[in-house]
């Protein structure tokens, strides 16, 4: 055995580990430090350690007390004075805005619910006013105005008659299914994507989008048939659901494929933020958008996971009003995400080595 001198020294014996035998720099314990695979376990260490505290944070700051900030309730012409006498009451009780907007007649009224630009409707009925709610369009503020309508119609002497005129189905009292097959798709997609690059990691680009579809399209149909012919907990409109999951799920893992081309190993941080601390908490499926923040009421419907749970409610409950914007919306993330892979996939870590040159032409 020889030390860093290239002296012979007996078996068995130290040797320091510097350079010419002295001991380790700091620079030198660092630099070995970064090669080993400490530094990216201790770094993971503290990722996940922020990571639960934010996950944590944001649902909390989304869902656990929802605060109306402006409820878009259609009124039907003429405005009577016990009318405006229930929505100054109201306004009171739930100390916030009730964004008021005339219409014609109940019908024109009705089809603005159907449409999703109104959440209620109120209209005189004798000497009361009657409100209608649509727990379809948001269970979560379905809720609190009825409860609010149930105490404002006795302190303010206007007697309040409260319907739900499209409420929600049976095995879904609360309106939280669509929002949990849209979360499984999203985490699915991106899941996928990851498994992808760690057991097909030989794959060539347009092989990994190719099994990116093919998951997405399985998988899409995969939720459908549980959650309808198992459970019986939805019923869902075959095609239109399984084609919005299959989009979400192909959205979701090209969103993760795009940030792996960006960032390597490093992927996982920008998807979790962008998909599940900042996309679910204001998708609008647990929470309705009235109620939440403001800025995530607003941001939320230009993420997939709010338009995937906005095309889903469509279709589910409001069919014939289906949207183009959260279409639009997953398929812009899908080709941005797509076309930066496309143009980066010489950076994406995977993909298979060229073919060695036969033996003949390496001698040529």
């Amino acid at each position: 055995m020889r030390d860093h001198e290239g002296d012979t020294v007996p078996h068995g014996a130290h040797v320091p580990h510097g350079a010419h035998g002295r001991p380790r720099t700091w620079s030198e314990h660092w630099a070995a430090f970064k090669r080993s695979p400490f530094l990216p376990a201790v770094v993971l260490m503290f990722i996940l350690a922020a990571a639960a505290g934010l996950f944590a944070g944001s649902y909390t700051y989304a869902m656990a007390n929802p605060t109306p900030r402006r409820i878009p309730t259609a009124v039907v012409a003429p405005a009577a004075p016990q009318q405006r006498t229930f929505v100054a009451g109201m306004e009171r009780a739930l100390a916030a805005p009730l964004q008021l907007t005339g219409y014609a007649t109940y019908a024109d009224a009705r089809n603005a619910v159907d449409d999703q630009r109104e959440f209620a409707v109120l209209r005189a009925r004798g000497s009361g006013v009657e409100l209608d709610v649509s727990g379809a369009s948001g269970a979560s503020v379905a809720q609190l105005l009825a409860d609010a309508a149930a105490k404002v119609g006795p302190a303010t002497g206007v007697h309040v008659t409260v319907r739900d005129i499209n409420p929600l189905q049976r095995g879904d009292p609360r309106g939280l299914a669509l929002f949990y097959i849209s979360l499984a798709a999203v985490i699915i997609g991106f899941v996928g994507a990851i498994q992808l690059s760690v057991h097909a990691r030989a794959l060539d680009p347009a092989e990994r989008i190719a099994f990116t579809v093919a998951y997405a399209l399985l998988g899409g149909f995969a939720i459908v048939a549980v959650v309808d012919w198992w459970l019986g907990a939805l019923r869902l409109p075959l095609v239109e659901s399984w084609m919005i999951l299959a989009l979400t799920m192909f959205t979701s893992g090209m969103v993760f494929t795009m940030f792996n081309t960006l960032m390597g190993r490093w992927a996982m941080i920008p998807t979790w933020g962008l998909m599940v601390l900042l996309g679910n908490p204001s998708s609008g499926g647990a929470v309705s958008w009235p109620l939440l923040p403001s800025v995530l009421g607003h941001i939320g419907r230009w993420l997939p996971p709010g338009a995937s749970v906005n095309a889903q409610h469509t279709a589910v409950y409001f069919g014939g009003h289906q949207h183009a914007f959260p279409f639009l919306v997953l398929t812009g993330w899908s080709a941005v995400s797509c076309t930066v892979f496309w143009i980066g996939r010489h950076r994406h870590p995977g993909g298979r080595e060229p073919a060695p040159a036969p033996a003949h032409a390496a001698g040529a």
